[in-house]
This record gives C-alpha cells, sequence and structure tokens, in this order.
C-alpha cells in the first residue's frame, strides 16, 4: 500500500509540475505585450545566428579619386567638356563666376542624376530662379538682370559649394583674361584671390 501511495503521490507531483508550466505558458501568452517582447526576442536571436553564418561578401572595389586639378580659369566653352561624359567622368560646375570640381558628386551631377543639367555649364540662373530645365544657356550668362534675393539665393549656393567641392577657377567673361594662379594659391580659398596677377601674352 505504501508503494501505491508513493506513486500516487510521484504521479499527483508530477501533474502538478505539468498545471504550474501550463499556468505559466498561457499567462505569458495571454498578455500581447509579452508575445510582441518574444517576437522580438526571437527576430534579434535569428539575426544573430543567420550573421554568423552568412559568408562575407566581397566589398565592392571603390573607384580612385581623380586627381586634384590644378587651378586655372575657365571659359564657357571649356566648361563644356566636363559634364561628366568624358574618359575621366570629371564634372565641373560655375556658380556666381566661380568654377568647382563636383565629380564626388556625380550621383547627383552626373548623367542621368536628377541635377545632371548643371554639368559643364553656368549653374547661377538656375539656383537663382530654382529651374531645373534644359534651357540653361551653354555660352556666358550674364545675370546682372537677377534680383537681390535671387543674388543672395545664389551666394547661399556658391557657400555651400565651397564647403563640399574643389574651387578650380574662375569662369571668364568674354575677352577676361586668364588669372595666373601660383602654387600657395591653389591650396587657398576662392576668396583668397587678391593677389591673381592676369597672364600676359
Amino acid at each position: 500500500m505504501s508503494d501505491g501511495g508513493d506513486q500516487g503521490g510521484l504521479g499527483s507531483g508530477a501533474g502538478g509540475g505539468e498545471q504550474v508550466t501550463g499556468s505559466w505558458f498561457s499567462e505569458l501568452l495571454s498578455s500581447p505585450v509579452n508575445i510582441a517582447l518574444l517576437a522580438l526576442c526571437g527576430y534579434l536571436l535569428y539575426k544573430i545566428v543567420s550573421s554568423r553564418r552568412a559568408p562575407e561578401e566581397p566589398s565592392v572595389p571603390r573607384e580612385p579619386p581623380l586627381p586634384k586639378l590644378k587651378r586655372r580659369d575657365w571659359s564657357p566653352e571649356e566648361l563644356q567638356a566636363y559634364d561628366g561624359r568624358g574618359d575621366d567622368g570629371r564634372i565641373l560646375v560655375a556658380v556666381n563666376g566661380k568654377v568647382f570640381d563636383m565629380t564626388r558628386g556625380k550621383r547627383f551631377y552626373g548623367p542621368g542624376g536628377p541635377y545632371s543639367v548643371f554639368a559643364g555649364r553656368d549653374a547661377t540662373r538656375a539656383l537663382a530662379t530654382f529651374s531645373l530645365t534644359d534651357e540653361i544657356k551653354v555660352g556666358y550668362d550674364d545675370v546682372s538682370d537677377l534680383s537681390a534675393s535671387q543674388l543672395d539665393s545664389v551666394r547661399e549656393w556658391e557657400e555651400q559649394f565651397k564647403e563640399k567641392y574643389d574651387y578650380v577657377g574662375k569662369l571668364l567673361k568674354p575677352g577676361e583674361a586668364p588669372t595666373e594662379y601660383s602654387d600657395s594659391e591653389d591650396e587657398s580659398s576662392p576668396g583668397g584671390n587678391q593677389q591673381d596677377k592676369p597672364k600676359h601674352d
């Protein structure tokens, strides 16, 4: 009888354990917050395990940066050759009489980019009027007809370009002599050209 009692006790103990486990599990699933936390834990665990097993993807080789252009002055016709379609893919854009090398922003200014119409051209008027049409003048554009507020807007764009891109010289007006830059001026900021001297033939 003692044996039967012991077995009965064991049986009731096991049943009690299952009951406790079941009530804990049902309580865990009864709250939406608990279910969300469980799902999150499961997802994080999956990401950790899968990231360890995933083979390392070969890194995409980056294009080597183009050598920095030596500072010089540019005619509108010379600028046209740097629209991102040349062999080296270099992109130059003129703003407010200054020329910037925008090559590092080629996904914006290169072929197919949202601002590709600026490449190889004087973007002053387009930036002043917020126009992205193809009617941007290819040659020299006299922007003296722009309003004061439009010119202020252009100067803001110019400041942004100075911070992000290399200044590579001035955009020449018709008949204007190009500037002769020294090596030290090549490293200076666009505003530091007080000592620029025009070339004499």
